[in-house]
């Protein structure tokens, strides 16, 4: 019957613009929520066919909602360093410190698109509501092993030892002295030139690298040749390498180096310039310089001079400071001026974000309806930049929500007018019998 029809499309009509307030009512009670995306109700008609019977019955609507993971709120700046946000598509990985605080291993990993992490107790990166951030740890030297981007399983949380002393040893040297041209030349007195050197070892300890240069005289004319000893003070002051040096005496690379012979110790690469040393405060590469070039070792003139000597390394330091850079890579500085790579955060993207499951505090699980997911590096692919000093603001637009609001209250009291009308009816039906 068309009458009863139209009482159960009016109902229908309360109940999916009910769907629709909830949705605003979430929408505007959210709208300073960091991260928040909005949801929305959408409404579909029903229709009943009766063949060929005349009349018309009323079908009503259905309502559906969605939440749309896929549009982004704008990102403002914080204080804090590890204030995370996505500039773009993309999620960061989290998981729950129950998790972690249970047992090492495999963690049921969530997403995100912003985050407010600071370190807990353990040195554990987490929001206080407990998502904890999860990265690719990098080597001892700041390099990222291949790890595979189809999987979640080589993920861990992000730690930062804040309170922990760190060595920060020496690994290369660049020696760049002038030796006099008089000094090998015929009727020189031969004497030797000695220069230290500081380096830092393994332990942070400071070590000392002594150069003695010393000129092979010829009977006449020069020889442009040099014999460098080194020696090592973290090993008791002995030869750690010996090397003859033969200076060019050309016209278009005079005094720069011609070639370098062991006498012992690791072998000269002319390639890089570099001769390796093994000294007790660890393993040291000394750069002399290549052949023909300017800026090493040289023999001109007729002064010994220390040109540019550089090393890295540093005594032993604690951490300063933390920063996350565009690419998701995360830097510890110390307050020796050095910093160290220790994490890299990924990126996750889906092909549908609005098919992933959303989850209380702003995070999604994936879902067969979201899609296979991949594991970028920020700024890659389709995925956007990491952003440090941000979080990002909710999606919500509360003008355009208030708007929708007058909208559904003046629907929802349009349904309730049609029950009220069919009401009226069914008793003008029932006092026709009186």
């Amino acid at each position: 019957m068309s009458i009863s029809s139209s009482l159960n499309a009016g109902v229908a009509g309360l109940n999916a613009n009910a769907t629709r307030l909830a949705t605003i009512s979430d929408n505007i009670a959210n709208s300073s929520t960091y991260g928040y995306k909005r949801a929305e109700a959408d409404f579909h008609s029903v229709v009943i066919q009766e063949g060929n019977r005349t009349g018309y019955s009323a079908g009503g609507v259905r309502v559906s909602s969605t939440r749309l993971i896929d549009q982004r709120g704008p990102l403002i700046g914080t204080k804090n360093a590890t204030d995370l946000a996505i500039d773009g598509r993309g999620f960061m990985p989290i998981t729950n410190i129950s998790s972690v605080d249970a047992a090492p291993g495999s963690f049921p990993v969530s997403l995100v698109t912003t985050g407010s992490f600071r370190p807990d107790a353990n040195g554990v990166l987490r929001t206080e509501s407990g998502n904890v951030l999860l990265g690719w740890p990098a080597n001892a030297d700041g390099t990222l092993p291949n790890f595979p981007r189809d999987t979640l399983n080589a993920l861990e949380p992000v730690r930062i030892n804040a309170n922990q002393y760190v060595g920060n040893p020496s690994t290369l040297m660049r020696l760049g002295v002038n030796v006099p041209a008089t000094g090998s030349m015929a009727g020189s007195s031969g004497a030797p030139h000695e220069l230290s050197v500081e380096y830092f070892g393994n332990l942070g300890t400071s070590e000392q690298l002594t150069f003695t240069f010393t000129p092979v005289v010829p009977a006449t004319g020069a020889s442009n040749t040099w014999t460098m000893q080194i020696a090592d003070s973290a090993s008791g002051g002995a030869v750690v390498g010996e090397y003859t040096i033969v200076f060019d005496a050309s016209q278009s690379a005079g005094g720069t180096v011609q070639s370098v012979t062991p006498i012992s110790g690791g072998a000269y690469d002319p390639l890089t310039g570099e001769i390796p040393l093994t000294v007790g405060g660890g393993n040291l590469a000394l750069d002399i310089g290549r052949p023909g070039e300017p800026n090493g070792m040289t023999q001109l003139s007729t002064g010994f001079a220390p040109v540019s000597i550089s090393k890295n390394g540093s005594a032993v330091a604690i951490l300063q400071s933390v920063e996350v850079d565009e690419q998701g890579y995360l830097h510890v500085i110390y307050d020796q001026g050095f910093s160290r790579r220790i994490y890299q955060i990924p990126v996750i993207d889906v092909p549908n974000p609005n098919g992933l499951i959303t989850q209380n505090d702003q995070s999604y699980l994936l879902s067969p309806k979201s899609g296979a997911f991949y594991l970028w590096d920020a700024g890659d692919g389709p995925t956007g930049s990491m952003a440090g000093y941000s979080r990002e603001e909710s999606s919500t637009d509360v003008a355009a929500e208030l708007t929708q609001l007058i909208q559904t209250q003046r629907a929802y009291s349009s349904n309730a007018k049609i029950i009220q009308t069919v009401d009226e009816m069914l008793q003008e039906t029932t006092n026709i019998k009186r």
